[in-house]
C-alpha cells in the first residue's frame, strides 16, 4: 500500500498550513474569547478563494474536486490552528457534497457555486432535534403539502453557522403514518425563506468562534422543487451522508490533538526541573510516546476511510472507526499535554486549556462515540451473523 501523497494533495495540505499559521492562528485565542463575528466570516471567505468549500465537489459546478484524502488534510491543518474555523470548514464541505450527491441538476447549478465562491459564507445542516440526537428517525419537525409549496414546522437544535449560512439541508417528516424513518424528506431552505428563524446562540464550553445555534421553522414556505431526493426518502441520504462527515470531524480531532502535543513538547523541551529537562524523565517520555503513537494511528484510520470513500467502496465502518479513536485520542492527548505543563496548562496563558474544550464536543457531534461503537459493532457483526 502506498502511503505517499500526491502532489495535489500536498499543495492543497501545504496552503492550509499556512493559510492556518498566518491568519488564523494568530487571533484563535481573541475570537475564543471575544466575539468577532466579521473577523471570523472574513476567514471563511478567504478559505472560500483558495478553494477550501468546495474541495470533493466537481469543477463543474465551482469545486476543487480534490477528494476526501485532500479534504482530511485541509480539515487537519486548520484545526491544528482554530477548531471553530475548521467545524465550520467541514459541515460546509459536507452541505456541498450532500447536494452534489442527491441534489437535482438545478439544485447543484443554483447553490453549490455559491457555496464554493463564498458568496454563502457557510452552509447548515439542519438534523438535530431535541428530542432526536443519536436518534435522528425520531424528528418531531414536519413538513405539509401545500400546492406547490411545502410548510415547514418545528425546530432543530445545535446548528453550526445558523446566523451566517446562506443555504440549510433540512430534514423533516413528510409522512406522518409512515414506519418510524421511513417518512422523512430532505429540503434545501435558503436562510431568507419567510418563516425561518434564527434562534439564540448556544454559549458553548469551546469552539466558541462558531455560532451554534437553533434554527426555528415558523410556517416556514419553501416551494416543492426545494425538496432534494425523492420524497419519503430523506432519512437514507442523511445516515449515507453522515458517514462523509465523520471524517472531517475526526481529522479535525486529530489537528488539534496535534497542536496540543506539540506545544507542550516544545514547553517540555525546555523545561527544567530536579537539575535537567523534564524530557529525561521517563514519565514525559510516555506521554510523548503514548500520544503520538495513537495520534499516528488515527491519522492512518481517516486516511484509510477517506480513500475508500474517494475509490467509491464502502466506508461507513471505517469512517465511524476512524471517528471514534481520533476523537477520543485526541481528547487524551489534550489531557497529557496539559499533565505535561502542569498548573501551566490549567491557565489562559498556555494555549493547552483551549485545546482540551475545542477537543472535547468532537466525541458528541456528528455522531456520539456510543454512536460510532454501535454502527462498528453492527457491521462486524453482519459478517458473523447469516
Amino acid at each position: 500500500m502506498n502511503f505517499d501523497l500526491t502532489e495535489e494533495q500536498k499543495l492543497i495540505q501545504e496552503t492550509a498550513r499556512n493559510f492556518a499559521r498566518a491568519e488564523l492562528e494568530p487571533n484563535a485565542a481573541r475570537l475564543d474569547k471575544e466575539p468577532d463575528r466579521p473577523a471570523f466570516v472574513a476567514n471563511l471567505k478567504k478559505l472560500a478563494e483558495l478553494g477550501f468549500m468546495g474541495l470533493t465537489v466537481g469543477e463543474r459546478h465551482g469545486g476543487a474536486a480534490a477528494g476526501v484524502v485532500a479534504f482530511s488534510l485541509a480539515i487537519t491543518e486548520i484545526a491544528r490552528a482554530c477548531a471553530a474555523t475548521a467545524v465550520t470548514l467541514s459541515v460546509t464541505n459536507l452541505v456541498a457534497a450532500i447536494i452534489e450527491a442527491v441534489g437535482s441538476e438545478e439544485q447543484k447549478a443554483r447553490y453549490i457555486p455559491k457555496i464554493c465562491s463564498g458568496e454563502y459564507a457557510a452552509g447548515g445542516f439542519g438534523l438535530t432535534e431535541a428530542c432526536a440526537g443519536s436518534d435522528p428517525a425520531g424528528m418531531k419537525t414536519v413538513a405539509a403539502r401545500d400546492g406547490d409549496f411545502y410548510i415547514l414546522n418545528g425546530s432543530k437544535i445545535f446548528i453550526t453557522s445558523a446566523p451566517y449560512a446562506g443555504i440549510f439541508v433540512v430534514w423533516a417528516v413528510t409522512d406522518k403514518a409512515a414506519k418510524k424513518g421511513k417518512g422523512i424528506s430532505c429540503f434545501l431552505v435558503e436562510s431568507t425563506a419567510p418563516g425561518l428563524i434564527v434562534g439564540r446562540e448556544e454559549h458553548k464550553m469551546g469552539q466558541r468562534a462558531s455560532a451554534t445555534c437553533e434554527l426555528i421553522f415558523q410556517d416556514c414556505r419553501v416551494p416543492a422543487t426545494a425538496m432534494m431526493g425523492a420524497v419519503n426518502d430523506g432519512f437514507r441520504i442523511a445516515v449515507a451522508e453522515l458517514a462523509g462527515g465523520r471524517i472531517g470531524i475526526g481529522s479535525l480531532a486529530l489537528g488539534v490533538g496535534l497542536a496540543a502535543m506539540d506545544a507542550a513538547t516544545r514547553y517540555a523541551a525546555g523545561r527544567e526541573q530536579f537539575g535537567q529537562k523534564i524530557t529525561a524523565f521517563q514519565a514525559i517520555q510516555w506521554m510523548i510516546a503514548e500520544a503520538y503513537t495513537e495520534l499516528e494511528a488515527a491519522r492512518l484510520l481517516l486516511m484509510n476511510a477517506a480513500f475508500l470513500k474517494d475509490s467509491g467502496r464502502s466506508y461507513a465502518k471505517q469512517a465511524s472507526m476512524a471517528k471514534m479513536y481520533a476523537t477520543e485520542s485526541a481528547n487524551r492527548a489534550c489531557y497529557k499535554a496539559m499533565q505535561m505543563l502542569g498548573g501551566y496548562g490549567y491557565t489562559e496563558d498556555f494555549p493547552i486549556e483551549r485545546y482540551a474544550r475545542d477537543a472535547r464536543i468532537t466525541t458528541v457531534y456528528e455522531g456520539s462515540s456510543e454512536v460510532q461503537r454501535m454502527i462498528i459493532a453492527r457491521e462486524t457483526l453482519r459478517e458473523f451473523v447469516s
